[in-house]
């Protein structure tokens, strides 16, 4: 949660995160003199465990590679779509049978949960980020149809077998020595949550480096508070960034306090930035966050809520692909692939000519 405000020729930047860290580099980069400034180690705070720069809030298990059954897991990414690593085999896949998978359902749901603590009491849970153990009380078919689908998988081992649900693992560190359980977000204390997780077949000797948790994400009122360059509307002087602005993700974080800092490092330099495209990624939350939100009679801008990066929030093609290079109709799952390339291309393009066109900061200064 970041906070910026320029001061004379020195633009001071308060908390480094993910989002102040980015924004303190891009200043940086652009000849700005910035100060950055973060309370710990000097004081903690229930939220965090180390006292470091950017420290990721990490809410899912991770797991030693080494520890993992690759006799009865397999790597492969569904539908063999290329992923972070880029191979089309990025994930790490436990297959469960409808058996294990009801097991592992009844025993998410009468695990010793921990408390929340008093400042955490009566915040609502987020509907991208809900703890595994609540989707499982949500309903028995809750998980397999979200975190836990079987589909767009086939079991290397046995690929006749149709796993009832699957529990994918995603590398976390360059080396690949690290996976993090994709979607296992918890309040379950650390004891059942080794037990219950060592379930899953293929897990059964897990060594867990950290175990899972959850995070409260408290955010403004973005859309009514700030402007479309993240500005204080009642105080133009302070700019803010990262998941206080309603951005959900830590990549997305990143984004956004990179886009406050260009800002920011416009503003010194006396030049201005034109916003990053809505085609693209960032421009498109950066809209979401400044005004993107459906804004209702009886709410008003309360109905604003944090986002990740998703095709949802870019405008739709003009002319959506519907024929193959060869001339054949797209059908089904064809044509939503098409349509994201589209979408995805379309993005690198127009983001190619804005950093053409406006990221001269660093040369001017």
């Amino acid at each position: 949660m970041t906070g910026i405000q320029a001061a004379s020729d020195t633009v001071h930047i308060v908390g480094a995160g993910l989002a102040g860290s980015e924004a303190a580099w891009q200043l940086a980069n652009a000849g700005v003199h910035v100060v950055l400034h973060e309370m710990r180690p000097t004081r903690m705070t229930e939220a965090h465990r180390t006292d470091s720069l950017a420290e990721l809030d990490a809410i899912a298990p991770i797991v030693h590679k080494d520890s993992i059954d690759m006799s009865v897991a397999w790597f492969q990414s569904r539908y063999d779509k290329l992923g972070p690593v880029g191979t089309g085999a990025d994930y790490i896949n436990c297959p469960l049978t409808q058996q294990q998978y009801d097991a592992f359902v009844d025993a998410l749901i009468t695990g010793e949960k921990t408390n929340f603590k008093e400042w955490e009491t009566n915040t609502p849970y987020f509907d991208g980020c809900l703890p595994i153990e609540v989707m499982a009380e949500r309903g028995r078919e809750t998980l397999r149809h979200g975190p836990m689908k079987p589909v767009g998988l086939t079991n290397a081992h046995d690929p006749l077998a149709k796993p009832y649900a699957i529990v994918q693992l995603r590398q976390d560190n360059k080396l690949g020595t690290l996976y993090n359980m994709v979607g296992f977000q918890t309040k379950l204390k650390y004891g059942p949550q080794q037990s219950i997780f060592r379930t899953i077949p293929g897990l059964a000797h897990a060594e867990f480096i950290r175990l899972g948790g959850l995070h409260r994400n408290t955010f403004l009122n973005s859309p009514k508070l700030l402007d479309a360059q993240l500005r204080l509307r009642a105080q133009p002087r302070l700019r803010f960034a990262g998941q206080m602005t309603g951005c959900e993700g830590y990549v997305e974080s990143a984004s956004i306090g990179l886009i406050a800092g260009l800002y920011a490092a416009a503003d010194a330099s006396g030049q201005s930035l034109a916003a990053p495209p809505a085609t693209t990624a960032l421009g498109s939350l950066l809209g979401h966050i400044t005004g993107g939100h459906i804004e209702t009679i009886e709410q008003g801008s309360r109905s604003f809520q944090p986002m990740n990066i998703n095709f949802g929030l870019f405008p739709p093609l003009v002319h959506p692909p519907t024929k193959k290079p060869d001339g054949s109709r797209l059908r089904g799952n064809e044509k939503t692939i098409a349509k994201k390339q589209a979408i995805s291309a379309r993005a690198l393009s127009d983001l190619d000519r804005w950093i053409a066109d406006n990221l001269r900061i660093a040369a001017a200064a």
